[in-house]
C-alpha cells in the first residue's frame, strides 16, 4: 500500500524513502508545510495548550494520537473487527530518541485507545507493562490483537521522510493480508499531519482578525480600538462561547499549578537511566525552612506570606520550572506549552505572576490567551518542533509565549506585547536541541529555568521600553528562527547526535 514494498507482519524490511509529495517547498515557513500548504490556517489557543502526558509531545504526544487517529480510520473503514495485528515504524528523529521519549509506550496505549488527556497517570506504566509481558493489545479497547512492542514498532533510526524528521507508518493486517496503511507526522506540540489529509475543518474556518505575522495582531488591534485580549477572544468565539472557553482556560491554569504542586512535593530519582535527581522538592523545601504542605492551596498561601526577596524570587521560579519538567519526565500530566520538553516555562511564570504579584483569575485567563496566540504565531511563521528547529523552537517559543503574557498582565499594550516576545525569542536564537540519552532531562529541564528567566527580564524590558524606537520586530525574529533553524545541521535537532548528548559520556539502558 501507498507506493512502498510489500512487508509480512512483524517484519523488518528497510522502508523505503517516500516520495517528495507535490507543494513541500524545502525553504517554505515551516507553516505551510504543516499546516499541509496553508499558512493561513486557524489555530486556537488551545491547540497551543493541550493537557498531556510527558515526556515529549512530538515524540510522545503526537504518535500518541496518531495512533488514536489510525484506529479510528480502521472503525470508520469497518475493518477494526477483522485487524488480527499491527506494525508501527518509526523514522528520524522519532526513531533515535523515541526510546528516550518513550514514544513505544506513547504508541502502545494510543493503540489501545487510550485518552492522554484523561488517562489516570498511575495506569500509564502498567498498561505499557502489561502488553510488553502478555503480546496482546485490546485496539481502541475493542479487538484484542496480536502486539509484541518489542517486535511490532520498528525504529528505522537511518531512515528519514521527506516531510519531517518525526515521520511514522502504520500497518494493520487481517493474518497475512494489510487492510490498513497510513503514514503521519508528529509535526511539534502534539499536532499531527496525515499524508495526503485536507487540513482538518477545524483549521479551515474563517475568523474575524486572521492573524499569520505579529503585525497582523497589531494592525487588527489598532483598527479595532480595543486591545489584544478582545482580538483574539473574537476569534476563540469562532469555536466556543466565552463560558467554555473560560472554563477551558481555567482547567489548563489548574493543570499547571497542580503539576507545579507534585513537582515540588515529589523527590526521587527520574527514569531512563541517567540518574537525574529531583531538586523541586529539596528547593521547595528549603525556601519554606523545611516545612512540607500537604495541602496545595495551604501551600499556596504560604508561598504568598513569605518574604520572597530578588534571590528567593529567582529561586522560586526555577523551583516552579524545574517541577513541572521533573514532572513531564516522570510521564506525568503536563501541559503542552507550546511543547512538553518547554512545559514548564509558562507555568513558572504565571505561577510566580498569580502567587506573588496576587493576579485574579480574569488576569490568567488573558496571560494565556495571549501566550497561545503568539504561539500560533511561531507555528505558522516557522516552526515549534525542535526536530525541525533545535531547541530555540521549543524553549525559546516558551520563553517568548511567557513574556508576551507577563508582559500583557504588567500593563503593556500590544505592540509592547509583542516587543517582550521578540526580545525573549531573540536571546534563544539558535539554541540546539542535544538531550543526552535521548531523554527530556539534560539540559532541557534547566533549560525551563532559563527560559523562564528570559521572560520575565524580556517582559520588565519590554513595559518599560519605546516599540517605535526597537529595531528588531517580531517578525523578523520570526523570520530569523526560520532560516536558522533551516541552516542548523540535523545532529542538532532532536537526534542525540551532536551537543551534550555525545560530549558527556552515559550508557542509557532503555535508549
Amino acid at each position: 500500500p501507498g507506493g512502498r514494498a510489500s512487508r509480512s507482519p512483524g517484519g523488518r524490511q528497510r522502508a523505503e524513502p517516500m516520495r517528495q509529495a507535490a507543494g513541500w517547498a524545502r525553504l517554505a515557513p515551516m507553516a505551510e508545510i504543516t499546516g499541509n500548504g496553508s499558512r493561513n490556517e486557524a489555530i486556537s489557543v488551545f491547540d497551543i495548550f493541550k493537557i498531556g502526558i510527558g515526556p515529549s509531545s512530538s515524540h510522545t504526544l503526537g504518535p500518541w494520537q496518531a495512533c488514536r487517529q489510525f484506529v479510528d480510520s480502521l472503525r470508520q473503514a469497518g475493518h477494526l473487527q477483522i485487524v488480527t495485528q499491527v506494525q508501527v515504524e518509526l523514522f528520524g528523529s522519532l526513531a533515535k530518541t523515541g526510546k528516550g521519549h518513550g514514544t513505544d509506550l506513547a504508541v502502545t496505549l494510543g493503540l489501545g485507545g487510550y485518552d492522554p488527556e484523561n488517562i489516570p497517570v498511575q495506569e500509564v506504566q502498567g498498561e505499557w507493562q502489561r502488553v510488553q509481558a502478555e503480546g496482546t493489545l485490546a485496539m481502541g479497547g475493542e479487538r484484542g490483537v496480536e502486539f509484541r512492542p518489542a517486535e511490532h514498532i520498528v525504529f528505522r533510526r537511518e531512515t528519514t521522510l521527506p516531510f519531517h524528521p518525526n515521520g511514522m507508518t502504520l500497518r494493520a493486517w487481517h493474518g497475512s493480508a494489510c487492510v490498513a496503511e497510513e503514514t503521519y507526522y508528529s509535526v511539534g506540540g502534539g499536532f499531527v499531519v496525515q499524508e495526503n489529509s485536507a487540513a482538518p475543518t477545524h483549521h479551515q474556518v474563517q475568523l474575524p482578525y486572521p492573524v499569520v505575522r505579529g503585525d497582523d495582531l497589531l494592525q487588527h488591534v489598532r483598527n479595532s480600538g480595543r486591545d489584544v485580549v478582545h482580538v483574539i477572544r473574537q476569534n476563540e468565539r469562532t469555536w466556543r462561547t466565552d463560558d467554555a472557553m473560560d472554563a477551558q482556560l481555567d482547567r489548563i491554569a489548574a493543570e499547571m499549578f497542580a503539576c507545579i504542586y507534585r513537582g515540588c512535593h515529589t523527590e526521587g530519582v527520574l527514569p531512563g537511566g541517567l540518574n537525574v535527581v529531583r531538586r523541586a522538592a529539596h528547593q521547595n523545601r528549603s525556601l519554606l525552612g523545611g516545612v512540607r504542605h500537604d495541602d496545595a492551596d495551604v501551600w499556596r498561601a504560604a508561598l504568598a506570606e513569605s518574604a520572597a526577596g530578588f534571590d528567593d524570587s529567582l529561586r522560586w521560579l526555577s523551583a516552579f520550572a524545574l517541577a513541572v519538567n521533573e514532572e513531564n519526565a516522570a510521564f506525568g500530566r503536563v501541559v503542552t506549552a507550546p511543547t512538553n520538553g518547554a512545559a514548564g516555562v509558562i507555568p513558572a511564570v504565571l505561577f510566580h505572576a498569580t502567587v506573588f504579584r496576587h493576579l485574579q483569575p480574569v488576569q490568567i485567563r488573558e496571560f494565556l490567551l495571549v501566550a497561545g496566540e503568539i504561539g500560533s504565531i511561531f507555528k505558522k511563521g516557522a516552526t515549534i518542533s525542535a526536530a525541525m528547529g533545535g531547541c530555540q523552537a521549543e524553549i525559546g517559543v516558551s520563553s517568548a509565549m511567557a513574556a508576551a503574557g507577563l508582559c500583557h498582565v504588567l500593563g503593556g499594550d500590544a505592540a509592547r506585547v509583542l516587543m517582550a516576545a521578540e526580545i525573549a525569542m531573540e536571546h534563544h536564537l539558535g539554541l540546539t536541541c542535544d538531550p543526552i540519552g535521548g531523554l527530556v532531562q539534560v539540559p532541557c529541564i534547566e533549560r525551563n529555568t532559563m527560559g523562564a528567566i528570559k521572560a520575565v527580564t524580556a517582559a520588565q524590558l519590554a513595559v518599560d521600553g519605546d516599540p517605535a524606537t526597537a529595531r528588531v520586530s517580531l517578525d523578523d525574529v520570526v523570520e530569523t528562527m526560520w532560516r536558522t533553524a533551516l541552516d542548523m545541521q540535523s545532529k542538532y535537532k532532536e537526534t542525540s547526535e551532536g551537543g551534550l548528548a555525545i560530549q558527556i559520556p552515559v550508557l542509557v539502558p532503555e535508549c
